[in-house]
């Protein structure tokens, strides 16, 4: 059911998502978008290029993202937009956190303008491999 108007105020967080990255999602994901660079699916080659191993695609981590906004908005179709900066990479085995706040309500169009994020901890520093992120959601 698609989240309606009057259940929605300028503030609201979002409920986080959270996911373990792994091999095999970031496989899948290469699989399904046909993006077979070896940067997402060699350690060799990753660490040939300056990285400490195998990197998440930077949509597959949008993905997540989405997904957080989906499950908020309660029906996919009601997403109409969606965007994000990317800044940071994401390593295998490393959790990512997506997350975000309702940051403006248009009620003449029923549409929610959400401002989002993922985050996610390494060497117990804080990094933010979205930062900046946006969705546009229309409301039943």
């Amino acid at each position: 059911m698609t989240r309606r108007l009057d259940d929605v105020a300028v503030g609201q967080e979002l409920p986080q998502l959270r996911r373990v990255v792994n091999r095999g999602d970031v496989k899948a994901y290469a699989d399904a978008g046909g993006d077979q660079n070896p940067l997402h699916q060699s350690d060799e080659f990753a660490r040939g290029v300056g990285f400490d191993g195998v990197i998440a695609h930077g949509m597959f981590t949008m993905g997540h993202m989405a997904a957080c906004v989906v499950a908020w908005a309660g029906d996919a179709a009601a997403v109409s937009a969606i965007s994000a900066q990317f800044r940071a990479t994401v390593s295998m085995g490393q959790e990512i956190v997506a997350g975000g706040r309702v940051r403006a309500i248009d009620a003449e169009t029923r549409t929610a303008t959400l401002e989002l994020w993922v985050s996610s901890e390494r060497d117990g520093e804080t990094e933010w491999p979205i930062k900046r992120g946006e969705a546009s959601v229309r409301l039943a």
